[in-house]
Order: C-alpha cells, then structure tokens, then sequence
C-alpha cells in the first residue's frame, strides 16, 4: 500500500491547522488517532506513514495525552508557536465544547432506557477503531521480529502482570534502543 499525497495540497498555515486537527477531534469518537493517521497521511499527504508513525511514538513518551503532543509537534514544524497553538485549539476546542454539551445531557438521562446499551455500542465502536489504526501503524513498521517480541514482553507485562505502565516503559525503551542500534551495527539481526 503506498501513500499517496492529495491532488491539491493545501498550503499549511495556522489556520490549516486549526481546521484539519478540529476536523479529526470532531470526528474521532472513541479516539482521534485513527482519524489523524487517515488525514495527515492518507488524505492530506503532510506526513509519510513512516514519519507518522515515528512521531507518534515520540508523542507517546512525552507527558501528556499523545495526540495532543502529536498536534503540538506537527503545528510547531509547519507554523512555529502559532501552529502549535492552532492545532492543539483546533484539535480540543470545538470537541470540547461538544463533550461538555453531551455530559450535561447524559447527566440529565443517564438513567432513560436505552442510554446505557447506546453507551456499550459506543464502547465496542471505539476498540475498533483503535484496533484498526494499531494495523495501519504496525503496516509500516519494518518485518522483523524485535517489534513484536517488544510488544508481547508489554503485554505481558502490564496485562498479566499488573506491573505499572512506567516500570514497563523505562525498561523496554531502552531495550529497544539499545536493539535498533544492534541492528543497524549488523544487519542479520
């Protein structure tokens, strides 16, 4: 599968990025990074798979909630601070203001009939869509077998160990590293 760029690339200013990060927060009920992925790579061309992939797990170590930091890092590459601020906004504004709207409202029925099945089909919405952006990001991953070993030691880990997700990361990051390294210091690996 190869990514190809839009037909009419639009030029990338703070308000380009306000209106593409506020489309995917609009649009990613159960979580934004399946929609993030599609649009900055897929629909927008801004970012190669590869390169999205890379940034996510920068984003991923960083404190915070990762697509923010996602956000924060593109803006802050293509607009400086401006960017960084537009996207972050575009990206928790107009969602925000839609989540408080629909808490006062669950607030106010939470207990009518049918809310709590609607809650559950939403929940099983969300895994798949988070489930499918996971494939998309393993698809450009290089096929070797440190990544998936790396990711069965975590889920091992903090699945059935209940060891606490920090431990679990200050140990494989580095491992990781210290693999990738390996690797690139002798290709049969």
């Amino acid at each position: 599968m190869t990514d190809t760029p839009p037909v009419t690339p639009m030029p990338i200013t703070p308000w380009t990025l306000f209106y593409t990060f506020a489309s995917m927060g609009l649009q990613g009920f159960g979580g934004v990074m399946a929609w993030a992925r599609r649009i900055l790579v897929e629909d927008r061309g801004w970012v190669d798979n590869r390169e999205f992939t890379e940034l996510l797990a920068l984003s991923q170590i960083l404190p915070g909630p990762n697509i923010c930091n996602l956000a924060s890092i593109l803006g802050y590459r293509w607009c400086g601070l401006r960017g960084a601020v537009a996207a972050v906004i575009g990206l928790l504004g107009p969602s925000g203001l839609i989540v408080l709207a629909i808490g006062a409202l669950y607030e106010h029925y939470q207990n009518a009939p049918g809310v709590e099945g609607a809650v559950h089909g939403m929940t099983a919405v969300a895994v798949g869509l988070v489930f499918a952006a996971g494939v998309k990001l393993a698809q450009s991953q290089p096929r070797n077998v440190r990544g998936p070993m790396l990711g069965v030691a975590a889920l091992i880990a903090v699945a059935v160990l209940h060891w606490p997700l920090v431990w679990v990361l200050g140990a494989l990051i580095p491992l990781a590293l210290v693999l990738e390294w390996h690797s690139n210091r002798s290709p049969d690996v």
